[in-house]
């Protein structure tokens, strides 16, 4: 029965307003006396269940007498009770058309009085139309507007005379396209024509007005076209929602977003704006960019405190600003001590220079501060080229290691951006970030350089010369990668690391070359790894593990490393070489020390630099040279100290440094480094002569 229902309800619902009838159909059917009424009750139910189809009846008729006897009679006489069940049915049949008659009658009066009452009520409607639109129309808070298809305003409500200001009888006569605006955006006016045209229906927009006191009123406008009962266009309605303060607020909050809030100065963000802006001009434009840092700002913060700091930054915007005011030209303040100042148009070439000079000599006069005269001085990369090549990333890094050029050249000048230096800068960032991993993965080798003694020949030990297999770049020498170690203090466990396989190879050396004599290992270390408390302690549990003996290391300390070195930095090489590990004074000669410091310095050996036998390649050597070799020697073997020399490529210098007193040598002369094995068959050459 459900789908011949006119009801809102479920099928769940409609079968809940069926169980009841059901249960009173059975309750009949068994009852001691019949009762007639319960089926016309039945029957009026289903009417008012809304069952009104022709079929209803007739399959709720059809349904009783199939299963009512059959599930709930029972026990009894079945004769009796389908007797029962037909006088049930014909109650629910009368039932049923009395309730649909009733129904319908009532419907046919409803209808009846509807039509009488509707011709009163069409006009009180009327007017309660026209009172709830006056009422809405001049109560409403936003301004509303009606104009004909020409322009002329017909109507305001007071909300618009508020918003404009002045009085009803002015804005009425005045003409919709009369309100242009300087800030109008171009299809402001052609959406108008096309809605006057009726080929629009309605449009938004925000748009600026002009007040009688020619004040600026910007609002969100919404107009749209009124047609006649024909459809034809007859008036436009505007609703104007007043957004000015809205828009001051947002422009405030625009500023502060976009703006530096100690300098005033545009921000990284506004700045990027305008850098990609300028990158994204046409062909023929150009565009010059300075970055500046300004030198030993951090002392000051240091020295006078963040508020003294502030004021200086502040002073330095000021002068830079001043420094900016042409056309296409800006200054801002990226963070910190960082600004930057950007240049753009055709010819910028000439024109960043000039600005670069400009912020240099701005910044020559002192910054006075709590009494104190400060001197301001800061380092400039400089980044200019045509638009459309680079994006605003990329201009940005190469000014800032221009920036870094300048300030490790010694500061308080500006360069100019080169390609190459960049390339070299963002490699060694790349190798930089690489390093950690690459010692994890084994990435590291070492190759080894004889050391020989001068006067025999014979291989007296080795350098050990750490080497990185880069997946990218090769093998790489330790002038590539060393700085940046030691920069990043992973110089302490590569250094760790260096010094135990060297260990290990030495023993090994020692174990294969036993009749050769006694065997040595020359290890560097970087002036991190003096300073570092765990030094003395790594080198005994390594030494220890290997089952070396101490006289079979060599630690290199370059000179310039032990330079007005203090006794705490001496005090780990002096524990090292009261153990028997010698320490070598490497790179000797090229640190201008007083030699005085040769008596308090822990060493055993000098190494002299490459330098002193460069002279030594030409025949006859410069006599200087060999005057100074030959002191240096005679003053080393006065102090119980052997000398050894670097860079040794040729016979005529092998010989000379032998005559000069030289006691052990290395360089390409004897052989290039190379793997351990080279050095075995170096021992192996020398042992059996």
């Amino acid at each position: 029965m459900f789908p011949l229902t006119s009801t809102s309800s479920t099928r769940p619902e409609f079968e809940e307003q069926l169980l009841p009838l059901a249960e009173r159909l059975s309750r009949a059917l068994v009852a001691p006396a019949f009762d007639a009424e319960e089926g016309r009750a039945v029957g009026a139910a289903l009417v008012a269940a809304h069952c009104t189809d022709p079929e209803a009846l007739s399959r709720s008729l059809d349904c009783v007498d199939a299963y009512l006897v059959l599930y709930c009679g029972g026990d009894g006489d079945a004769e009796a009770l389908r007797s029962r069940s037909a006088r049930l049915q014909h109650a629910m049949a009368a039932g049923y058309a009395q309730a649909l008659r009733e129904r319908t009658l009532g419907e046919q009066e409803a209808i009846a009085q509807a039509a009488l009452r509707a011709q009163g009520v069409v006009a009180q409607a009327l007017h309660a139309s026209e009172a709830r639109f006056r009422a809405v129309f001049e109560g409403a808070a936003i301004g509303i507007g009606i104009a004909d298809l020409d322009g002329n305003i017909l109507q305001v409500n007071g909300a618009l005379v508020r918003m404009f200001g002045g009085s009803e009888q002015a804005l009425r006569g005045r003409n919709v396209k009369d309100w242009t605006h300087a800030e109008d955006a171009p299809q402001v006016w052609r959406l108008y024509e096309e809605l006057v045209r009726g080929d629009r229906e309605h449009y938004h927009v925000e748009k600026a007005f002009y007040r009688p006191d020619g004040t600026v009123l910007w609002t969100n406008l919404t107009v749209s076209l009124l047609r006649d009962p024909d459809g034809r266009p007859q008036y436009q309605l505007a609703l104007m929602e007043d957004t000015t303060e809205r828009r001051l607020l947002n422009l405030r909050l625009r500023y502060e977003a976009t703006h530096d809030a100690l300098t005033g100065l545009p921000n990284r963000t506004l700045f990027f704006e305008r850098l990609e802006k300028a990158l994204g001009a046409g062909e023929g434009q150009r565009f010059g960019l300075c970055y500046l840092d300004l030198d030993g700002f951090k002392t000051i913060n240091d020295s006078l405190g963040h508020a003294a700091g502030d004021r200086l930054l502040v002073e330095v915007a000021d002068r830079l600003q001043s420094c900016a005011t042409a056309p296409g030209e800006m200054v801002a303040r990226l963070g910190g001590d960082e600004f930057v100042a950007l240049t753009t148009g055709p010819d910028t070439q000439r024109e960043v220079d000039e600005l670069a000079s400009r912020i240099m000599h701005a910044l020559l006069a002192p910054v006075r501060i709590d009494g104190r005269e400060l001197t301001v001085r800061g380092s400039i990369g400089i980044v200019e080229g045509p638009a459309g090549e680079r994006s605003a990333a990329e201009v940005l890094r190469s000014a800032d290691i221009t920036m870094y050029r300048a300030k490790s050249a010694g500061g308080n000048r500006f360069e100019l951006a080169d390609p190459e230096a960049d390339a070299r800068a963002i490699t060694r960032h790349g190798l930089t970030t690489a390093l950690p991993a690459a010692l994890d993965r084994g990435e590291f080798f070492i190759e080894y350089q004889p050391l020989v003694h001068l006067g025999d020949g014979s291989v007296r030990g080795a350098e050990a010369l750490v080497r990185w297999l880069h997946p990218q770049h090769g093998v790489l020498g330790p002038d590539r990668f060393i700085p940046l170690a030691e920069h990043t203090g992973l110089i302490v466990p590569l250094g760790r690391w260096v010094l135990e396989q060297s260990v290990r190879q030495a023993r090994s050396w020692r174990e294969r070359n036993a009749d050769a004599g006694p065997f040595r290992i020359n290890v560097n270390l970087s002036p991190c790894q003096l300073t570092h408390p765990g030094l003395v302690q790594d080198t005994v549990d390594i030494l220890e593990r290997a089952g070396v003996e101490p006289d079979a290391l060599c630690l290199e300390v370059t000179e310039s490393a032990l330079i007005g070195a203090d006794d705490d930095l001496l005090k780990p090489l002096r524990r090292l070489a009261e153990m028997g590990v010698d320490i070598a004074l490497d790179d000797f000669g090229t640190g201008y020390s007083n030699l005085a410091n040769l008596r308090r310095l822990p060493v055993s050996i000098l190494k002299l630099d490459r330098s002193f036998t460069q002279s030594m390649q030409q025949f006859p050597a410069d006599p200087v040279d060999l005057k100074i070799v030959e002191g240096i020697v005679s003053l080393a073997h006065s102090l119980d100290l052997a000398v050894t020399v670097e860079g040794v490529e040729t016979g005529a210098q092998a010989e000379q440094l032998r005559i000069l007193g030289c006691d052990t040598a290395q360089g390409w002369y004897y052989a290039r480094p190379g793997p351990p094995e080279r050095l075995h068959e170096l021992a192996l050459v020398d042992a059996t002569g």
